[in-house]
């Protein structure tokens, strides 16, 4: 669950942004924050509790995820600063961020349709990015940012069901904590 909250945390950092992509340093730097911390740090420590379980899945996947939030936080930071990181680099990044993602989603399909809904989401976003560097087009900016709204909702509410239903002694979401567990 701390992953997933770090997760909502960074997408919810994100949103000023992504409908409002003019905004200055000020937000650049205040959203890159957040992303390190929530985003990345969460991710790593989750993603680092998951090895140490033996959890292969999940430990690769949220690893993989807290370093594309260090990305984020970096790409944040370049900006405040008047940096603007090489499109062509980040887009070629991306690009294989997407193939690993797609092969993550296709994995989660076998455990949860939720769970396959949210890679789905990240997968869609990484379409939008790419879509959107290689056409210059800003038509993706509002699906992107519904997706990212998206994203935040399912995180919470995995990582809520995840918490609650243990504590409850029982289900009281369709989407059980058990899923995560035998990975």
């Amino acid at each position: 669950p701390l992953g997933l909250l770090g997760l909502a945390v960074g997408c919810a950092a994100l949103l000023p942004i992504a409908f409002d992509p003019g905004l200055g340093p000020n937000a650049f730097r205040t959203a890159a924050v957040f992303c390190l911390l929530f985003g990345a740090g969460c991710q790593l420590l989750a993603g680092l509790m998951s090895f140490a379980n033996r959890n292969l899945y999940g430990g690769t996947l949220f690893t993989a995820f807290a370093f594309n939030w260090v990305l984020n936080w970096w790409v944040l930071d370049s900006l405040a600063r008047g940096f603007v990181p090489d499109a062509g680099i980040v887009l070629a990044a991306e690009v294989c961020f997407l193939i690993i993602f797609v092969v993550f989603t296709y994995g989660f399909g076998f455990y949860s349709g939720l769970l396959f809904l949210f890679l789905l989401d990240i997968d869609l976003l990484y379409v939008g990015r790419i879509a959107k560097a290689l056409t210059g087009s800003r038509l993706f900016d509002v699906p992107m940012a519904l997706l990212t709204i998206g994203l935040g909702a399912i995180s919470l509410w995995l990582a809520f069901a995840m918490l609650i239903n243990p504590t409850a002694g029982r289900a009281l979401s369709f989407e059980s904590s058990a899923v995560w567990r035998h990975r």
